[in-house]
């Protein structure tokens, strides 16, 4: 017997196949995390260094803050494709999910938005050279912010996949058959390691972007310096590798259940299984090779390998997403009406957006490089 909890079945079924909205599900969230990842793990990082390192980290460290803006910003707008994608694929889940979980969920608001304020309010003291102690405290605020944000979202979409957990927390969170909203996945043993794992991640997502900035950005820096920032993102790498190595062999061994774990193993799985455990590998080892002298051309390599890592995270967290509903609902199995105007529409605005940003890019590390050839 199905729980009583799961969302009714669209009439309308799917305004477009259930590939195409997985897609674009998988790819947005690859992007969003990407960026996201240097807000979750990135800004605490880099504001330790400015507390606690030398004169080169306290330099790489307002490097990285200065473009956190610029990241959070589109790191945001980024976020809306998977989470969309969600509500169309997965609406039976997401939204008892959300109704359980509403106030964390709704919370997300009103953090987000203190936590990008106080952003601007330590930059505004990094770039005026006003720095004080209400600036200070702000870019510290932001981080443990950032930090709860990341426990807010997998507080969710943890209990989105705990279907069989929705009757103990609703009778524990609610008031004469009234949701209260304040349910937290706390019981859910998947929940922790993969939070911890999804921070390991953005440690290595932070070193391959130091190796990026000091590649393509830091022309006008010293010698001492770039030389310092490529040995940093390494070992900053290494410590992920080992952070993400950790979590998710806790995550994977010990709280998925046996039949997941064994459908991840049997094959075809495994191959992805094996990729996404050894997809930060090799952007290690391209920094690594680095330490020799970092030039653009492989300080991208850094970059698309991290985000091919990214990507084959969020393609083996889909399967498992997945395997976890099979037995709740067959997803995927609704009738498709393509809906063609907003299809069309939506892939013409996301390729423009994806374009502008490229070009957006492309002149900023023009303009950064400029100084150097002249």
């Amino acid at each position: 017997m199905l729980p009583p909890f799961l969302g009714p079945l669209n009439p309308l079924g799917y305004p477009a196949p259930y590939w195409f909205i997985l897609f674009f599900k998988v790819f947005g969230f690859t992007l969003h995390i990407t960026l996201m990842n240097l807000w979750f793990a990135g800004l605490i990082t880099m504001l330790l260094l400015r507390w606690r390192g030398g004169a080169h980290a306290q330099r790489l460290s307002d490097r990285v803050i200065n473009a956190l803006p610029f990241v959070i910003a589109f790191g945001i707008n980024l976020g809306i494709v998977p989470l969309l994608f969600t509500q169309v694929a997965y609406y039976q889940v997401f939204y008892p999910a959300t109704i359980l979980a509403a106030w964390p969920w709704f919370a997300v608001i009103p953090l987000l938005m203190i936590a990008y304020y106080g952003i601007y309010l330590y930059v505004i003291g990094l770039r005026k050279g006003a720095m004080n102690r209400l600036k200070r405290a702000a870019g510290w605020t932001s981080a443990v912010l950032f930090m709860l944000l990341g426990l807010a979202f997998s507080n969710t979409f943890s209990l989105m996949t705990n279907v069989a957990g929705w009757g103990a927390l609703w009778n524990a969170t609610s008031q004469t058959g009234a949701p209260l909203g304040i349910a937290l996945n706390f019981g859910d043993p998947t929940l922790g390691p993969r939070l911890l794992m999804m921070f390991g991640l953005a440690l290595t997502t932070t070193a391959a972007y130091v190796a990026i900035d000091t590649g393509f950005f830091a022309s006008g820096e010293t010698p001492e310096y770039r030389r310092w920032a490529i040995r940093f993102a390494l070992i900053l790498s290494t410590i992920g590798n080992i952070w993400v190595a950790g979590m998710g062999s806790w995550y994977f061994f010990g709280a998925l259940s046996a039949e997941i774990r064994a459908a991840q193993l049997a094959s075809p799985m495994i191959v992805l299984t094996l990729l996404t455990a050894a997809g930060t590998g090799l952007p290690w080892l391209l920094m690594l090779l680095a330490q020799r002298g970092l030039k653009p051309w492989l300080a991208l390599r850094i970059g698309l390998a991290q985000l091919g890592a990214l990507g084959l995270h969020a393609v083996s967290r889909q399967t498992v997403q997945n395997l976890e509903l099979a037995p709740y609902l067959q997803v995927g199995a609704e009738p498709v009406n393509v809906e063609w105007s907003p299809l069309l529409l939506f892939l013409f605005l996301f390729a423009v957006g994806l374009g502008v940003v490229v070009w957006m890019v492309a002149q900023v590390v023009r303009a950064m490089r400029q100084p150097a050839a002249s």
